[in-house]
C-alpha cells in the first residue's frame, strides 16, 4: 500500500516538473510591460531601458498603473518582467516569480498610505 502511494505521488510530481512554463524575455537592464492580446498570447512590451534592478522596474510598472488609473481605468492589477523574472503588482504589493505558473514571493508590501516598502520594514502596531 505504501509502495503504492509512493509511486503515485512520484508520477505526479515527474509530470508537474515537465509541465510546460512561461518564462518572460531577459534582456540586460530591461523592464518590460506584459499585457494580453485579443488571441490570448503574452505581448511584452519594452517599458524602461538601463534599469538597476527589480525594485526600480516594479517602481516604474507602477507608476505606468497609477497613470492609467489617473486617466479613468479601472485596471488594479499589472504584470511586468525584468531580466527573466516576472512582477506582478496587486492591492497587496509587488510579487515575482520565474513563470507564470511558478509559487509567488512578495518582494514589496503596500503601507497603510499606499506606498511600497520591503516586507517586514513597517513597525507593528
Amino acid at each position: 500500500m505504501l509502495r503504492t502511494v509512493l509511486i503515485a505521488g512520484l508520477s505526479v510530481l515527474a509530470l508537474a516538473a515537465c509541465a510546460k512554463k512561461t518564462v518572460p524575455p531577459g534582456g540586460e537592464g530591461v523592464c518590460w510591460h506584459v499585457g494580453q492580446g485579443k488571441d490570448g498570447e503574452l505581448k511584452y512590451n519594452k517599458l524602461a531601458s538601463n534599469v538597476a534592478d527589480l525594485e526600480h522596474c516594479a517602481g516604474a510598472l507602477e507608476s505606468m498603473r497609477l497613470k492609467f488609473l489617473r486617466m479613468g481605468g479601472s485596471n488594479t492589477e499589472m504584470i511586468g518582467a525584468f531580466k527573466g523574472n516576472f512582477i506582478f503588482i496587486d492591492r497587496i504589493g509587488i510579487s515575482t516569480a520565474p513563470s507564470l505558473e511558478s509559487h509567488r514571493y512578495l518582494a514589496l508590501v503596500r503601507t497603510g498610505d499606499g506606498r511600497l516598502a520591503p516586507p517586514g520594514a513597517m513597525p507593528q502596531r
